[in-house]
């Protein structure tokens, strides 16, 4: 694919979009891994700016960045590759040409989670803490992330009718759901709530993390069931990220409960433990 007509026909919309940034001799240079790439900074800029209000060592964490960014895309591989299996069994040359295309964000989250707290762990970092730089960080590389999807004209949904609904070749000229925008504009609003609650009511680490698997689990749970482009299950013919994105939205409000329960605890027995000193003291 190079050039597209992509068109928002009821906002009077029309854009010519070209996936090839530039060109290297024969090597082309894509606007989606630009675009991602910007995503990444820029969540790594803000990572920086915050470590010393969560006490976390600039260096210690840039070591958990730097492996958590080679897991990640490790990941966002293999989870692909492993759901389309019916078609890398038959193709095995194909499972390493991520230039093709072929990346899963859910892999690449997970991915970059156990790479980036495999380090923290070792370094002897607090783990909530790195989670929770790390999860505001995520919202911010994939609300720029997915306009990626918008250059390649992919990740859109089935077709609608609704006022914002997107067309272009790859949909078949018919206008449907724009579901990067979707998952764009919810986790650029994620970001703002969760920047502005880690400042004022942050509890304790941990609980943005948490916050963020509600939040994101939520939306994609819903906008995945639009996609025309899911990853399914082996054996049943479900949607891999939605029944994941429905066990992390539980298992997120089930430990929000359970820890909410302990610092109210934890808070009850300080608050007691300063009033009996102060007793004694007088």
């Amino acid at each position: 694919m190079s050039e597209l007509n992509v068109s928002f026909p009821r906002l009077g919309i029309s854009l010519n979009i070209n996936n090839i940034a530039f060109s290297i001799g024969d090597y082309h240079i894509y606007w989606y891994g630009i675009i991602i790439g910007i995503g990444f900074i820029l969540a790594f800029i803000y990572a920086l700016s915050n470590l010393k209000r969560y006490k976390i060592p600039s260096d210690k964490f840039l070591d958990c960045v730097i492996v958590g960014l080679i897991t990640a895309i490790l990941g966002a591989r293999l989870y692909y590759v492993f759901f389309s299996w019916d078609y890398y069994s038959v193709n095995p040359s194909k499972i390493f040409a991520i230039h093709d295309g072929g990346l899963a964000i859910y892999g690449g989250i997970i991915g970059a989670l156990l790479g980036g707290c495999t380090v923290a762990k070792i370094l002897r970092l607090n783990i909530p803490s790195v989670l929770d730089v790390a999860a505001i960080g995520f919202l911010i590389g994939q609300g720029i992330g997915r306009w990626g999807n918008f250059v390649n004209q992919e990740a859109f949904g089935t077709q609608t009718d609704l006022p914002w609904g997107m067309m272009s070749e790859n949909t078949g000229n018919v206008t449907v759901h724009p579901c990067f925008l979707y998952e764009s504009l919810w986790c650029i609003l994620g970001f703002v709530l969760l920047h502005f609650f880690s400042k004022r009511f942050r509890k304790y680490n941990g609980q943005v993390f948490l916050l963020y698997l509600v939040w994101y689990g939520t939306e994609r749970m819903f906008v995945e069931g639009l996609r025309t482009d899911s990853l399914y299950t082996p054996l049943l013919n479900l949607r891999v990220s939605q029944i994941l994105s429905a066990a992390v939205v539980i298992v997120g409000i089930v430990l929000l409960i359970v820890f909410r329960k302990k610092n109210t605890l934890s808070e009850n027995i300080n608050k007691e433990n300063e009033e009996e000193k102060i007793s004694t003291e007088a």
